[in-house]
């Protein structure tokens, strides 16, 4: 199997029988090496998370699949790094754009992740647990909200596979950055997934994940830890968010603190929807 170390933006290389993956040539803070576009099946090829509307990687994805038909364009959320290509994806080949449903939000603080693809405008919306088929493939919707609120994973059940796009990456934690990331949605998403039994993951960004549901134990333990540092310093007293982010992410650069940010308040809503926190203004405290 290729792995990240020898995988090179716009060339096509084989992860399995069905699936087959291409680099986008997008490498940043936030979508590490860039987003891995998935070719799943042949002759018939669905093309899972299309990416950035970059002209190198449509013609690379064209090109991979030349002499084969292209039967869906299936995105997992509207993020700019996964949704923009499926238009021109679109327009060059005629196959219908399938998946996550709209989702144009604008936020209200820094970002450590794309912003939204506003102009993602499907041709059909998949509900959870709805398919979409090829020879020799089927790929049907499992809703996993909480990175985004129209999050979806896809699942391959001919390879036991899941494509995860943001919602389990290989490299990284998800990004939940309210309003629209959900702390307590994505822990439901996590439990879920748990209770599957997919043998590998195909994430948007990192290497495949071959022991998935140790994976996803490590992701919601790391999660706990989380919250446990935000109890012990309320614990201390009320207490702002830049102050704990300055305790909690001692070491990291300051100008990742925003965006750390980000997480401690969607852990903070999630306490606080539960009963165990509560807010004055800007200052959280443990509730009483």
């Amino acid at each position: 199997m290729a792995g990240m170390t020898d995988q090179v933006p716009s060339i096509a290389q084989d992860l399995h029988p069905l699936v087959r993956r291409v680099l986008a040539p997008n490498p940043s803070a936030f979508t590490y090496t860039g987003t891995q576009t998935y070719l799943v099946g042949h002759g018939e090829v669905a093309v899972i998370d299309p990416g950035p509307d970059l002209e190198e990687h449509v013609a690379a994805i064209l090109a991979a699949t030349a002499g084969e038909r292209i039967t869906a364009i299936l995105c997992t959320h509207t993020h700019r790094d996964h949704s923009p290509a499926a238009r021109p994806l679109r327009a060059a080949t005629g196959a219908a754009i399938v998946g996550c449903a709209p989702l144009a939000l604008a936020d209200d603080g820094p970002r450590a992740d794309a912003a939204f693809d506003t102009d993602h405008a499907p041709d059909r919306v998949l509900a959870d647990g709805e398919s979409v088929h090829g020879a020799g493939w089927a790929l049907s919707a499992v809703a996993t909200p909480g990175h985004t609120s129209n999050h979806l994973c896809f699942a391959l059940p001919q390879a036991r596979a899941l494509f995860t796009g943001d919602h389990v990456m290989g490299w990284s934690t998800s990004v939940i950055s309210p309003p629209d990331g959900d702390m307590s949605a994505y822990m439901a998403s996590l439990d879920r997934l748990m209770q599957r039994d997919d043998l590998v993951y195909y994430p948007a960004h990192g290497e495949p994940v071959e022991k998935p549901q140790r994976f996803v134990r490590g992701l919601i333990g790391h999660r706990r830890q989380r919250e446990g540092q935000i109890v012990r310093l309320l614990e201390q007293g009320d207490q702002a968010i830049p102050a704990m982010v300055a305790k909690m992410y001692a070491g990291i650069d300051p100008r990742l603190h925003g965006a750390a940010g980000r997480s401690v308040l969607a852990h903070l809503i999630d306490m606080e929807q539960r009963g165990a926190v509560a807010r004055s203004g800007e200052t959280w405290r443990l509730a009483a």
